[in-house]
């Protein structure tokens, strides 16, 4: 089968052993080549083999030779089975709304291909292989945005991918332009499959949606956990705060959670040759900094733990051969319920809530940087001229505004269920649902650190201006250039605000900005 992937792309071979996060962000986000290894090839044939004697026996075998959920009490005649299969698809391909985006389909399309080729699910190899060409090809199929309830795995989501594998439904091709799949899969050079017993089922069967959405949402995360770190350490310095409370010793010693200690060591790195930090008993004493800057090591850490079980159970759902039924290794073939979503759905709804909280306490920190009241003798909003200049007054109103919506995002989906196919599938995880409101919490987070970072690079200039008792640390420093070179404006008089606060989203999302600081203070966590 031809391949249009770019010859020099990298290369993720699939085996029988576990695929990894990496190779999953590879290929959905780098547009990496994937080919199946030889080993897998044989398993999925000694599988095969299997099915085709079992469709050979008189007796009906879910999946092989019987309808599907409610309908499996009838056994398919052996003429009328390819019918089924495209039957399966075509009535399952029922998504509707907004397509999703590329990486998600292709997350999902590599996952299921990664299942297949670990010959517990009876396909033919030819199957996976026309799959592998689908994604070399850059052909991504057009999975709508509702139609999974996240049991039985992702139906609708997979059965419009498997539509593409049959050469029918819609696709999009390497110029991103929505076309009929047949036509863009003759261009590529792809035989569409005629799929045989149990391949339908196959191709439809999994929980690869919403973990290739759990998979990017880590990755995504564990930058922003990092950014957040760092935007806490800029507010801190130009509050006048004490690094005190970030010592070692208070933290793993005395509270031994691990993901506490790293926030602490990593706002430390950053404040490293400081010269404002320590001046809370100067001209406004103050004993102790308030929650919002003195606890942040306490709310991300406790955010970064949530991330590190999360990450476990990606790693045990990658190690999956999600299908129903299961071909096993002694070649039984049993029925299961390892489709539910319970396990992910749930890593996905908690992440929400860890993206909601760490937010929330970002937008309290901005506050304070924009209150007179309480910010140490900064002028109000960071403006030039209060009252003639607003600053950034309404930059934390569109903070506030993400903030609030990342609280109705953290509402869990995985409590939920709606009973489907006449009672059969009687509880359903909801999973997609999670995954799909998790990037969204993800891309909020990211926007609402981006105005923290842009109000404390913003006070640090001030601060550095009017010579407040010393100079920056080194590290704030490189993130101060950083914003500035990103296009971040500074101090100064009223400007049309919204390109500015973008363009520190950008340097955020980038994950630019930790770069930048690394580049002073070594790798953070």
């Amino acid at each position: 089968m031809h391949s249009a992937a770019a010859p020099h792309a990298p290369l993720v071979q699939v085996g029988k052993a576990d695929v990894s996060a990496e190779d999953v962000l590879a290929v959905a986000r780098g547009n990496a080549r994937v080919e199946i290894g030889p080993d897998a090839l044989a398993e999925m044939a000694a599988a095969r083999a299997r099915i085709d004697a079992l469709a050979a026996e008189p007796r009906p075998v879910y999946g092989v030779s019987t309808g599907f959920g409610a309908l499996a009490v009838r056994h398919i005649s052996p003429e009328l089975r390819a019918q089924l299969q495209r039957s399966l698809v075509r009535s399952h391909a029922a998504g509707m709304g907004p397509a999703v985006e590329r990486e998600v389909v292709r997350a999902l399309m590599f996952l299921r291909m990664k299942t297949l080729a670990s010959g517990r699910t009876g396909v033919r190899p030819l199957v996976a292989q026309t799959m592998a060409a689908i994604l070399n090809a850059d052909i991504t199929p057009v999975v709508r945005e509702f139609g999974s309830l996240g049991c039985s795995g992702d139906l609708a989501p997979l059965s419009h991918c498997a539509l593409v594998l049959m050469g029918e439904g819609v696709a999009t091709g390497p110029d991103g332009v929505e076309k009929p799949a047949g036509e863009l899969l003759a261009a590529a050079g792809i035989e569409p499959v005629e799929l045989l017993e149990k391949e339908g089922l196959a191709l439809i069967n999994g929980t690869d949606g919403m973990l290739g959405m759990l998979v990017m949402a880590i990755a995504d995360l564990q930058r922003l956990f990092t950014t957040a770190d760092i935007t806490a350490a800029m507010t801190l310095e130009a509050l006048l705060g004490t690094d005190k409370v970030l010592a070692p010793e208070l933290h793993a010693p005395i509270r031994p959670h691990p993901g506490q200690a790293l926030s602490a060591a990593n706002m430390l790195a950053v404040l490293k040759g400081s010269g404002l930090t320590g001046h809370h008993q100067d001209d406004a004493p103050r004993v102790q900094d308030a929650y919002s800057i003195r606890c942040a090591p306490q709310v991300a850490g406790a955010g970064r733990d949530t991330l590190a079980h999360a990450q476990l159970v990606a790693s045990r759902e990658l190690a999956a051969s999600v299908d129903n039924p299961v071909v096993l290794p002694d070649g039984r073939v049993e029925s299961n319920g390892n489709f539910h979503g319970a396990p992910v759905a749930y890593v996905l709804d908690f992440l929400a809530i860890a993206a909601a909280d760490l937010g929330s306490i970002s937008e309290r920190r901005t506050d304070r940087l924009l209150d007179k009241a309480r910010s140490h003798g900064l002028p109000a909003f960071l403006a030039d001229d209060p009252g003639v200049d607003s600053g950034l007054m309404i930059a934390q109103y569109t903070q506030a505004a993400l903030v609030s919506e990342n609280k109705r995002l953290s509402v869990p989906a995985s409590v939920d269920s709606i009973p489907s196919s006449a009672m059969q599938e009687d509880h359903v995880s909801m999973g997609w649902s999670a995954a799909r409101k998790l990037r969204q919490a993800v891309d909020n987070l990211g926007r609402i650190l981006a105005v923290e970072l842009t109000a404390a690079a913003r006070a640090l200039e001030i601060r550095q201006q009017a010579d407040s008792g010393g100079r920056v640390a080194p590290a704030t420093a490189a993130a101060m250039a950083a914003a500035r070179e990103a296009g971040v404006g500074g101090a100064g008089r009223d400007r049309f605000l919204s390109p500015d606060l973008e363009a520190a989203a950008a340097l955020v999302a980038s994950g630019a900005l930790v770069k930048a600081v690394e580049q002073v203070t070594g790798p953070l966590a």
